[in-house]
């Protein structure tokens, strides 16, 4: 799909999702077209906007007409990379992430399986003849067409140690798989928001939504099926909406399971990724691998297209009801277990350092460390405020229970062996096992509450 003016934006949102009447603020809406459709790179997209845009609609699936439009001058055009499905074999079976394997000896990429002849939900979502959706249709809502923010397929990563153009604070998506460790620059995800891919073996896709800004990685196996990912261009509580392109079925970024189309009910395997500094990562991954620049696509990596965004308590596009025991743009840490949810504010967090708590019948422990930038502050990353990392671990080790307090000199210390650990839960001596993490969000408030509506909040 080329998006090559207005009419063409208006045109392709018309074959895409259009449920449910949206007034979108003109530089926001803008701001998310250009994510994908290469607005005028020498100004920042809210400043493209002009303070007279006229407003973006998203209508009801009807005869929508092209009035709001965003102008030709915002939109420019660029083709949008959709890769061609071939037939592999099924990947390996997925390894703990904590077991060593060397990514030199690791295989090449694994490819997705082909498109299937089945109905698609992503141009299509009010079929009847669809499975019943797990979601009301109507709370879904249309922002840009399909593909407009386009994921990345199998991209280049380059050595974290000869990495010089990441600030030391900077956000990245810290993935380890099979010995197999991986940085995702929140500099270049807040662009593309998908990347499909092949770790320690495994095919793997990693996601970051902005708007409720939640980090998730996925084994992108379902069956027989090696699925990959694409932008759906609609939102679901403020969070992103995935479609696998082997059906066309649509996914919950946040809970990682299909809830509209031939796959509903299918749910993905998740894989703990924490968000911290370029510099805890590399500490502790010096022979990691970082996501690169080289991404195919020229956007404005580096500066943030959501500024102000995580100060201002007003989530982008949602509707839903609002639970007012935190704030909606209070950031949290959250597990979840099928629908239950538990949340620890990280405020609180950051006081304490350390919490152990249990859920789901595990006893687990969640950490702070300050030292990384916020992406959704100033308009460049690399000089957001300080919003610090998070991470959650089994409370136990070998069968030991672990006595985790903040460590002299950063890290923290188990009284009982006297083991320091990082962020990541590596430990100081090479030669000692690494903690076990818990899957978790970081994120804000307004959607763990519009996901786990009954979520204990551990305040004490």
């Amino acid at each position: 799909m080329v998006l090559e003016s207005s009419n063409s934006v208006s045109a392709a949102a018309g074959r895409s999702w259009r449920p449910g009447v949206r007034w979108i603020p003109a530089a926001l809406a803008v701001t998310l077209l250009a994510l994908g459709c290469g607005a005028d790179e020498s100004r920042p997209a809210a400043e493209a906007a002009g303070d007279a845009e006229p407003p973006v609609v998203v209508s009801e699936p009807s005869d929508a007409t092209d009035e709001a439009a965003p102008s030709d001058d915002a939109v420019s055009a660029e083709p949008v990379d959709t890769p061609s499905a071939e037939t592999m074999p099924a990947a390996p079976e997925p390894a703990s992430s904590g077991q060593e394997q060397a990514p030199s000896e690791q295989a090449g990429p694994i490819r997705s399986t082909a498109r299937e002849d089945v109905l698609s939900a992503l141009h299509d979502p009010f079929n009847p003849e669809h499975p019943e959706p797990l979601i009301d249709l109507s709370e879904v809502r249309g922002v840009v067409p399909p593909d407009s923010i386009p994921a990345l397929e199998d991209p280049a990563f380059e050595l974290a140690a000869e990495v010089e153009w990441l600030a030391d604070v900077e956000p990245v998506l810290a993935l380890e798989v099979n010995g197999d460790a991986r940085a995702y620059p929140l500099r270049i995800m807040t662009w593309h928001e998908l990347v499909n891919g092949t770790v320690g073996g495994v095919p793997v896709t990693v996601s970051y939504c902005p708007l409720c800004n939640s980090a998730v990685a996925y084994d992108r196996r379902v069956g027989d099926r090696i699925l990959d990912f694409g932008t759906s261009g609609a939102l679901l509580n403020s969070s992103l909406v995935m479609y696998d392109r082997q059906t066309e079925s649509l996914w919950s970024h946040y809970t990682g399971q299909a809830v509209v189309g031939h796959l509903v009910g299918a749910e993905l395997d998740l894989i703990p990724v924490q968000t911290v500094s370029f510099e805890a990562f590399l500490a502790s991954h010096p022979d990691g691998e970082v996501l690169g620049l080289d991404t195919g696509h020229f956007r404005r990596y580096g500066q943030n297209p959501y500024e102000s965004y995580d100060t201002n308590n007003r989530p982008f596009l949602f509707s839903g009801p609002t639970d007012d025991r935190l704030d909606p743009i209070a950031r949290v840490v959250a597990l979840r277990d099928g629908a239950e949810g538990v949340v620890i504010p990280t405020e609180m967090l950051a006081e304490r350092r350390v919490v152990p708590f249990a859920f789901a019948g595990r006893e687990l422990v969640a950490v702070f460390e300050p030292g990384t930038a916020s992406a959704l502050d100033s308009a460049l990353i690399s000089e957001g405020r300080d919003v610090g990392a998070t991470g959650v671990f089994v409370r136990s080790l070998d069968g030991r229970p672990l006595e985790l307090a903040p460590a002299e000199g950063g890290g923290f210390v188990d009284g009982a062996s006297g083991a320091v650990y990082d962020i990541l839960g590596r430990p100081s001596d090479s030669g000692a096992a690494a903690l076990e993490p818990v899957e978790h969000l970081d994120t804000f408030w307004f959607a763990a509450a519009a996901f786990y509506p009954d979520a204990e909040i551990i305040a004490e």
